[in-house]
This record gives structure tokens, C-alpha cells and sequence, in this order.
């Protein structure tokens, strides 16, 4: 956002055009000049000798103000510098850099057609007949959109630098009219359920506002809505740039395109803009709000009248006397938007952003001088009480007097905000003294002027603000990336029963132990997930090891198998995993994966059997709600595809597509496997046919095997089918077959997976997505050693489960410990030795004991209470004197005296200490 540089430079290498470019050219800050080599090769140019038709376009205004023709007479001689084709010459962009760097009547350009655009351009250079031009001269020019362009460089400058200048005088009017700021406090939240833009406000203004005795007093819509509305203009100001940047430096391709690229490019420009006018004219309403709050802050009427007439007077308000209409200002720029987007729109857009520029000016002003006004009457008021009348006092009220920078009593301002306002001050010469409302008009052009995006003082201002609010110091809370989270206390107690239950079932079953490294070689993990290879996390290159984050514990396992040369193990491992996905509920691109996996040969379907009964064993005694298995064959499922006619290099890419189909109907994947994926509407629609069966597993089963089958048909299927009948026999005898629904939609789009497949999903209130899923991989360990070793593994994704488990736990009220402390050791006094003799006691008879020192009792009890503690042991001087303590039941409030020598034994009675140290560790 830096002022440009007094040369602008077209063509070259690396050579861009930024909007700051279009702005300072625009306003003859800056001259243009063509890059040398850039020049060179339009010398060496021919006519083109391309014939097919141009089809002109017609713009929706010729003529335009001299500044927007200049830009758009920029935009233009930057399409032509850096076309790819041979046929633009040199003659077009030398009158335009010739026109540019003169003053000259811009504004004659027409720009309604080609035609008329290269006539008006001769003609301003004084030529009477236009030289020969090329079809790819003209395509250029006719493809350029150099007015949409150009007015969109011109917003996307202009509204840039308001972005800041929002936040920070939104935060000197909070402190000038002491509003309330309570709603600064957002909430980010690490699963995408926030609006970044608006946390990126509230955030800024609090650390601008850090430290601040104004604020918090007096509650307003126009300080709550600051970070819904400022973070609506960064958001449209944020889409423009994006698009801006690439339409101002896309290279029109003469070559590939024969005939004229669609206009359509004017009305997605248009849109943006809309957008962005929609959301500053909501920012104006805010700042005219905040200036009448400053405004009533006023207790002399006299002062308030005339400050308000200055503000009519100055800006042009139609406004009574005793009020200001909020909605007045920006009421035609609504009529406006409900117009057809032309380039009209695009130049409203800009006048009402130089409108809001100087409404942000009067907003500073008024601020300002508001503030001068209550720290001069506090000093005065300070002056006043403290003179004594001697000339040592005198001396002393001087100095103060004069250091009134940023405290003056009760008068302390926010940590950034009093840097934003001695800059302001310095910028406008305000001295300490007596204040007259006639600098009030001044102030406001000044700053209007210091706020204008090519003054280099201004970028001053912006530096000092970015460092406050990206400062260590005192900075805003900090967050966390999106996708991630924090366990707290209550968290972590229901992850640890969670973990509790998984690490017995899967030990029941024989499994040991593995930990692999968090991040892999990236070689390792690629080829392995097919599609989902987009969602690895790389990390940067150490050492001359290209590394990635694990995206699962199945890739790592065969790894390890490979490289031990291990042909059998059954193994589990927890442990985190990390994807570069899009953030939802329940869904985070950090989160924790349970594994249990039987690798090995082993008879026909005997570890797939073990695996799918230890994931029902998991889902039933997490207790986490109804869920359903779906699943399917891979062989199966490549059966259909041969039946249906696609072709065997595309069955992974087609499973990804199907794979879908729990969040998209079939006629969105059949879009997709005809359009993205080439297969013919016959073979999309016979896939659909086969993918709606499902039901219970026997049933489907018996269709699948019927007479008339064409599965029976298929060799492939064929394997498929028979191990399926061995799977669900013995699924049914060991009743775990009620759960499991075959379906034939379940893809897997993992690339590994080459038998038995499946999913569980919730299902009811509790539908979070797939909870857990699996399969076989025979082939997974050969692709790192040659060797294939057969492996069926189920995966269990534990943060939709402690999902479930906090949102059941909150909803049965049911009450989550923290800890597993059970008594708390209450000294009443403050002697810490008591305390430590005491409950030294109690660890080493291995109870779980706490303990704390404060002379009143009720602080000792509420925290019992809040801990969820069953019992407490107090003791004050006179049962110290006694050699008594009180053991006191905490749910049923009941209190006895026992003897200090045995207040062990009776805990442990009590507490049956024999069942609290059966524990395992892992």
C-alpha cells in the first residue's frame, strides 16, 4: 500500500501492474515508461496475419472523468506491452506512454469502441489519420476491458488504505465517546465456525484499545456492530484485490483465442464492486453514528450546535438542526445498487468511497477534539485543586499542563490509540490550550488530505499500527489455526475415558503397542490415498529431506513392516494425524486417529472377521448413540465397474466420484463422472442402477447371488461373494451382524484398499459424518518391499466421538470430572507444614488427595464442591491442639470428629483404596 514509485515501468521481466500503479498514474503522480527489452521486441514485430472476424464489443459508456481515462489508457498499453502475439506494434503504445506523460484532455478517449478508441487517441496526438492497425492490435484493445479494469485498480487502491483507517478512528471514537466494547470479545473457533475477517477487527481494535480507562460505558449498536461491519469492507476489499490483480496481469492470448473473449468479465468485476459499495456504505452509516455519539457527548448545547453546523456545513448534510438523519448520506448510493451493474456503478462506488474518506476524516476530527476537550478540563480541574498559590506549585501545574500526550489523571487512552492520536495531532499541529470550534473544519480537510492513499506520511501511520496490533507485548489472545483445538480439563477427562475403553478392547483382543514418527518422507505417503494425495501437509525442506505430516497410521504401519521385514503382527497404535482440509463441525485438520490392525496370512476371512467385531465392540461400549456399518467389496465394487463398462485404468478415479454419494446426490456424481471423469451417460446411469442397493447384509447378499445375476457372471465378484458369505456367518454368530448394512455406494476413495471395505456413521441426532472405517490392504507393504503381506486394519477418528460424548454429556447433565482427587486437605490458618504432614500422609497410602491453606472455610469448601470432591479434611488451630481433625462428607454435608492418627485408615476404609490402585499402565 506504499506510495508507488515516480516511473512506472511496463513490460519486463517480473514487471507487474498494481492498483497503486493505476492510481498514482491516474492522478499524474507517476510517469510511465516501457521496459527496454520490452520495447525492443515490439519493434521487431510484423503485421499479424491472423484473419478470422473481430467481433467489437460495445462498452457501456464512451466518454469518462479524465482520471479514469487515464488509467484505463494504462490498462490498455499494459494488455498490448505483454500480448503474446507477433502483431501488436509499437506505434499504439508509444502515443499512449506519450499521452500519459503529458497533460493532456483524457477524457476526449472514447472508449465505446475499438474504432472510436484508436481515432480519439491519434487525434489527442495531434495525427488526423490513424496509422493501420493489426487484428491482433485490435483484439487486444477490444479484449482489454481497460475501463472495468482500471476503475476496479482505482477501488481497490483507494478502499485499501480505508481498511485501516476504519479500525483505528473507529477505535479513537470508542475512547472519545466512551462506548462499550464488550462485543470485541469473538470467540475463534478452530473448526471454521468463525468469520475471520470479523475476528480480525474485533482483535486489532482491542489491542488498539489495550490499557484504555474511556471505554465501557456506554452501550451502542454503532460500537457492537464495528467488527460485523469494518470486517464485511476488508472482506469485499480482500475478493476485489484478488480478482483486480489477476485481470490487470493476465495475458490475453491472441494466439489460442480467434475470436473475442465474453464480456462477461464486466459483470463479475461489477459484482465485486457491488459488493464492496454495499459494504461501505453500511461503514459510512457506522461512522456517522459514532459521530453523533461523540457529538452528545458534549454537555455545553451551545458548542454541540456549533460543532454540528461545522459538520453540515463541511460534508454538505442535509440535516436539521437537532438531528442527523444516518441514512440521508448514503441514501442514493442504495437507489444505485438497484440498477443493472454498468461502469456508472463502478464510478458511484468510487465517489461514495471518497465520501466515506472524508467521513473517516470528520469521525478522527470530531474524536479529537473531543478528547482535547476533557483532557483540558481535566488538567484545568487538576490545576485548580493543586494551587496553593506559591511559585513552586505555579512551576508545577506549567509542566503538567504542557504533558498531556496521553494521560491526564483518569484521562489514559488504549495503548495504540494514543500513538494513533499524537500522530494525528503532530500531523495536524494541534497544540496544547484552549480550544476553538472554527479548527474543527480545518482539522477535517487536513486529515481528509493526510488520509488520501499517495501520501507517504500516511503509510507512516499504517506501520505503527501494524506493529501494535501485531505486537508480543500486550497483543490480543492469541488463537489457535483453524481446524485445531485445545482440550481443557473437562475435555481431556472425557478423551481419557474414551481412551480408557479403546485401549482395553483393542488389548482384549492381543494387540501390542506401535508409535511411528508424526511426519514421514514424502515419498513414503505419496501414491497411496490417490485423490486425497492433495490433502498431505508438506513441510519445508530440512537437512535434504522432503518430509510430510502423516495423513493416517495405516501408511506408516505397512512402512514399518516393510522396513523390519515383519510378516505378522496385530498392533494398535493412537496417535495424531493431519489433513489439509476444509475445517466443519466434527472435522479438523488435526485430530487423533485409534488403530487396530492384523496383518499377516491367516485364514479366509478370520482377521476381517476380528476387525469388524472389535469396531462394534468399540461404538457399543463408547455408548455414544445408535450407528449403523456400511459396507462393501472392492472387488465387489470393481465388478460393477467391468459390468458396467468402464474402462480398469479409470475404477480408482470412478470410486472417487461414488465415494461421494453420502454427502452429494447421484445426479451431482453423475455430472462429475461425465464431465470430469469421461464416461459416457449410459455407463453413469448403469452405475447408479448398482449403487442404490442396500439393506441388510443376507439380503443384499441373496440378490447379489440370485439367478440371473450379472455378478455371478463376473470372476472377481465372484471371490467377492464367497468371502462375504464366510464374513457374515460368523459376524451373525457372534451377534454382531445387526449393525452391518451392505452397500453398494461405500467407495473408499482411498487408493490401498483391495477387499473388504467399511464405514460406521451415526445415526438419529448424532450425525457427524463417518465416525470410523476400514478395510483390507493386501498390497499396501509390497509397494514399499516387494513383499506383499496380506493386512485388514479399522480406524477409529476420536474427535467425532469426543464430539458425541461432550455433546451427550452436556445434554444428560451429567456432571464431568476433572480430576480423580477424592480428598482435600483443608488447614485453616497458614501453616503450610500442617497441610504438608498431613496429606504426605494420604499419597503415600496412594489416595488422591490435594490440599490448601486459608483461614476461611468457605473458600476451602467451594472449591471442594467445584472439583467435585467427595471429602474433606479440616483442621484448624484448636483440633490441631486436640489432636482431632473433621472429616467432612461434601454431598450429603455431614461432618465427625476423628482422632489425627487415624484419619488414614478410616479414608482408606471408606474409600476402599484397593479398587484405586488397579490400574494399567500404557
Amino acid at each position: 500500500m506504499a506510495a508507488s514509485s515516480s516511473i512506472v515501468f511496463i513490460g519486463g521481466k517480473g514487471a507487474i501492474l498494481t492498483p497503486d500503479h493505476i492510481y498514482a498514474v491516474s492522478r499524474g503522480l507517476a510517469s510511465v515508461q516501457i521496459d527496454e527489452s520490452a520495447f525492443e521486441k515490439l519493434l521487431s514485430n510484423t503485421a499479424s496475419s491472423r484473419t478470422a472476424p473481430i467481433v467489437s464489443s460495445v462498452a457501456p459508456i464512451r466518454f469518462i472523468r479524465r482520471e479514469e481515462s487515464r488509467a484505463a489508457l494504462l490498462v490498455i498499453l499494459n494488455k498490448l506491452v505483454h500480448s503474446d502475439s507477433r502483431g501488436v506494434q509499437s506505434a499504439i503504445p508509444v502515443l499512449s506512454v506519450d499521452l500519459l506523460n503529458r497533460k493532456c484532455e483524457a477524457e476526449r478517449l472514447d472508449f465505446g469502441s475499438v474504432s472510436g478508441f484508436i481515432t480519439s487517441l491519434y487525434g489527442l496526438s495531434g495525427k488526423k489519420e490513424p496509422a493501420a492497425t493489426t487484428k491482433d492490435e485490435e483484439f487486444v484493445i477490444d479484449n482489454s476491458f481497460g475501463v472495468s479494469n482500471a476503475l476496479c485498480g482505482i477501488l481497490d487502491c483507494v478502499s485499501s488504505s480505508l481498511v485501516v483507517l476504519l479500525d483505528a478512528v473507529s477505535a479513537l471514537s470508542c475512547e472519545a465517546a466512551g462506548l462499550d466494547i464488550s462485543s470485541f470479545d469473538l470467540f475463534v473457533s478452530g473448526d471454521g465456525f468463525s468469520v475471520k475477517d470479523e475476528t480480525d477487527v474485533a482483535g486489532n481494535l482491542k489491542m488498539l484499545l489495550f490499557g484504555s480507562k474511556l471505554v465501557g460505558k456506554v452501550p451502542s449498536r454503532y460500537s457492537t456492530e464495528i467488527p460485523t461491519v469494518n470486517g464485511s469492507v476488508r472482506e469485499a476489499v480482500r475478493l476485489l484485490h484478488l480478482r483486480s490483480r489477476v485481470e490487470l496481469n493476465s495475458v490475453i492470448k491472441t494466439r489460442k483465442t480467434p475470436i473475442m473473449v465474453s464480456s462477461g468479465k464486466d459483470n463479475a468485476l461489477a459484482r465485486l464492486v457491488v459488493h464492496l459499495g454495499l459494504a461501505v456504505s453500511y461503514a459510512g452509516e457506522s461512522c456517522l453514528g459514532r459521530i453523533k455519539l461523540n457529538l452528545d457527548s458534549i454537555s455545553d448545547p451551545d458548542l454541540k450546535l456549533k460543532m454540528f453546523f461545522a459538520l453540515q456545513n463541511g460534508c454538505g448534510f442535509n440535516t436539521t438542526n437537532d438531528t442527523i438523519n444516518l441514512n440521508e448520506i448514503f441514501y442514493s448510493l442504495r437507489d444505485v445498487f438497484k440498477l443493472i451493474p454498468t461502469n456508472d456503478t463502478l464510478q458511484s462506488v468510487y465517489d461514495i468511497l471518497v465520501k466515506l474518506r472524508e467521513v473517516i476524516a470528520w469521525e478522527a476530527a470530531i474524536a479529537l477534539f473531543v478528547m482535547e476537550m476533557d483532557i483540558s478540563k481535566e488538567v484545568s480541574q487538576s490545576i485548580s485543586e493543586g494551587n496553593s498559590g506559591n511559585v513552586k506549585a505555579e512551576r508545577k501545574n506549567e509542566k503538567k499542563k504542557k504533558k498531556t500526550s496521553g494521560k491526564a489523571g483518569s484521562f489514559v487512552l488504549g495503548k495504540g490509540t494514543s500513538i494513533i492520536r499524537q500522530m494525528l495531532k503532530e500531523n495536524l499541529a494541534i497544540e496544547n490550550g484552549n480550544l476553538d470550534v472554527s479548527v474543527l473544519s480545518r482539522w477535517a480537510q487536513e486529515l481528509s488530505s493526510f488520509f488520501h492513499p499517495m501520501n507517504a506520511r500516511l503509510y507512516l501511520l499504517f506501520d505503527k499500527i501494524k506493529e501494535i496490533v501485531q505486537s508480543n507485548e500486550v497483543r490480543r489472545l492469541p488463537k489457535i489455526p483453524k481446524g485445531t483445538r485445545d482440550f481443557g480439563k473437562e475435555q481431556m477427562a472425557i478423551r481419557e475415558r474414551a481412551f480408557s475403553v479403546i485401549l482395553g478392547i483393542f488389548k482384549r483382543h492381543g494387540a501390542v503397542g506401535l508409535d511411528t514418527p508424526v511426519f514421514e518422507l514424502r515419498e513414503t505417503l505419496m501414491g497411496k490415498y490417490g485423490e486425497d494425495s492433495k490433502l498431505i501437509y508438506d513441510l519445508a525442506d530440512q537437512g535434504g529431506e522432503i518430509c510430510s505430516l502423516r495423513y493416517d497410521l495405516t501408511v506408516p504401519f505397512a512402512r514399518y513392516l516393510a522396513m523390519n521385514n515383519i510378516t505378522s503382527l496385530k498392533r494398535y497404535q493412537i496417535g495424531k494425524v493431519y489433513r489439509r482440509d476444509n475445517p466443519s463441525k466434527g472435522r479438523y485438520r488435526e485430530f487423533y486417529q485409534c488403530d487396530f490392525d492384523i496383518a499377516g496370512q491367516q485364514g479366509k476371512m478370520e482377521p476381517d472377521f476380528e476387525v469388524l467385531k472389535v469396531l462394534t465392540e468399540l461404538l457399543d461400549e463408547l455408548e455414544i448413540g445408535d450407528y449403523e456399518v456400511k459396507f462393501n467389496h472392492r472387488k465387489l465394487l470393481d465388478g460393477m465397474l467391468e459390468i458396467c463398462g468402464v474402462p480398469s485404468e479409470k475404477f480408482r478415479t470412478v470410486c472417487s466420484s461414488i465415494d461421494k454419494l453420502d454427502k452429494q446426490s447421484f445426479d451431482q456424481v453423475k455430472i462429475e463422472l461425465v464431465d470430469e471423469k469421461g464416461l459416457t451417460i449410459e455407463v453413469a446411469e448403469k452405475i447408479g442402477s448398482f449403487v442404490k442397493k442396500r439393506g441388510p447384509a443376507f439380503d443384499i447378499l441373496s440378490d447379489l447371488t440370485g439367478e440371473g445375476s450379472l455378478f455371478s457372471q463376473n470372476k472377481e465378484s465372484i471371490l467377492a461373494l464367497e468371502e462375504l458369505g464366510v464374513l457374515f456367518n460368523a459376524l451373525n454368530k457372534a451377534n454382531a451382524l445387526d449393525k452391518i448394512v451392505f452397500d453398494l455406494s461405500l467407495a473408499r476413495g482411498l487408493d490401498y484398499y483391495t477387499g473388504v471395505i467399511f464405514e460406521a456413521v451415526m445415526k438419529g441426532s448424532n450425525q457427524v459424518g463417518s465416525i470410523a472405517a476400514g478395510g483390507r490392504y493386501d498390497n499396501l507393504v509390497g509397494m514399499f518391499s516387494g513383499k506383499q503381506v496380506p493386512a485388514v486394519g479399522i480406524s477409529l477418528g476420536i474427535e467425532r466421538v469426543f464430539t458425541i460424548m461432550e455433546s451427550n454429556s452436556q445434554a444428560g447433565n451429567q456432571e464431568i470430572r476433572s480430576t480423580e482427587t477424592q480428598v482435600l486437605v483443608a488447614v485453616l490458618g497458614q501453616d503450610l507444614t500442617i497441610a504438608a504432614e498431613i496429606v504426605a500422609e494420604m499419597w503415600n497410602a496412594k489416595i488422591a488427595a490435594e490440599f490448601g491453606v486459608h483461614k476461611n472455610v468457605m473458600k476451602h469448601i467451594k472449591r471442594a464442591v467445584d472439583g467435585g470432591i467427595p471429602w474433606m479434611v479440616i483442621i484448624g488451630e484448636s483440633e490441631q491442639a486436640q489432636g482431632i481433625v473433621k472429616l467432612k462428607d461434601i454431598k450429603a454435608n455431614k461432618e465427625e470428629t476423628l482422632s489425627r492418627d487415624q484419619i488414614v485408615v478410616e479414608l482408606q476404609t471408606r474409600l476402599n483404596t484397593l479398587s484405586l490402585r488397579r490400574y494399567t499402565i500404557v
